[in-house]
């Protein structure tokens, strides 16, 4: 397993951290670390967090990642 994917599980894995401001800043690494891998526990986020402004994040944080995996699949499908 690679530092970064060591890093986005760790990351991933404090997303059902108990303070809101954990997930919060977990979800903000996610994007920079442009994880699409957690796109799926960032669906789950926004599902079922019970603060408000962290299921916003998630929801934001998942378009971009998702925007990112588009682009990324594109990239790929154009070097074919």
């Amino acid at each position: 397993m690679s530092t970064r994917q060591r890093i986005v599980e760790y990351h991933m894995n404090r997303l059902s951290d108990k303070s809101a401001d954990i997930r919060l800043k977990t979800i903000n690494e996610l994007v920079l670390l442009e994880a699409i891998e957690a796109l799926d526990a960032l669906q789950d986020v926004f599902r079922n967090d019970p603060d408000a402004e962290v299921k916003r994040a998630a929801q934001h944080a998942g378009r971009k990642l998702y925007q990112i995996k588009l682009a990324n699949e594109n990239a790929q499908d154009s070097q074919a």
